[in-house]
């Protein structure tokens, strides 16, 4: 039996302004090395066999504290896009809340909290491309990176850490848990805080430690 760790990037400078992240490369808060330290205190004694991350580097430090912590920072580890955050469009770089004032918050919670609904894909400074994601389109790349590269070394027996993002992890959770759709939404994957799931040969998971949280 295999063991799959996930854990969210500590709050990242822009979780702390309240602004939409996304893609953009923000580091780590005080408050998010610390959560990053405290989750590798909390992993202290696990021993992981690789680590997997995203090419951010908020996910990228709270890998490095965690295994700082837990004294194992010669493990290897992957590196992949497919396990960045959503591309959140157009927000990126906005303020949550004046976003709600200028589209109405029944608008900002649909393209925050909806399954298939993508946020404004307008070109922008920060979006020169024009991409948006919704979590739908999120899942259909992280999921097959997930299947391919991850999944089967905890199905051989081997012990993984996944440091990434609240959105690429709520679509790991959500097939792994197989939720719906109508509950996934009311998934909320915390900063700092590591999930464990013990996984059987047949990728059937037979335990985890997740605690419900409130949606944010």
């Amino acid at each position: 039996m295999g063991k799959l760790v996930l854990v969210r990037h500590g709050q990242s400078q822009w979780n702390l302004e309240n602004r939409f992240t996304g893609w953009v490369d923000v580091p780590l808060s005080d408050k998010g090395r610390e959560e990053a330290r405290q989750a590798g205190l909390a992993l202290k004694g696990v021993h992981f066999d690789c680590a997997f991350t995203s090419v951010l580097i908020r996910a990228q430090d709270t890998l490095k504290i965690i295994l700082e912590q837990t004294g194992q920072t010669s493990l290897p580890i992957e590196n992949d896009q497919a396990l960045n955050e959503r591309h959140y469009g157009a927000l990126q770089g906005l303020n949550k809340k004046e976003t709600a004032a200028k589209y109405g918050d029944e608008q900002v919670h649909i393209w925050r909290r909806s399954y298939d609904v993508p946020p404004p894909s307008t070109k922008t400074e920060l979006n020169p491309e024009g991409i948006s994601e919704s979590l739908k389109d999120t899942a259909a790349r992280t999921l097959p990176y997930f299947k391919a590269k991850i999944l089967p070394l905890v199905k051989a027996g081997k012990t993984v850490l996944v440091s990434a993002h609240g959105n690429s992890l709520r679509s790991i959770v959500m097939d792994l848990e197989h939720m719906t759709k109508e509950q996934v939404l009311e998934l909320n994957i915390p900063t700092g805080i590591p999930i464990t799931y013990e996984i059987d040969s047949k990728g059937r998971v037979i335990s985890n430690d997740r605690k419900p949280a409130a949606v944010s």
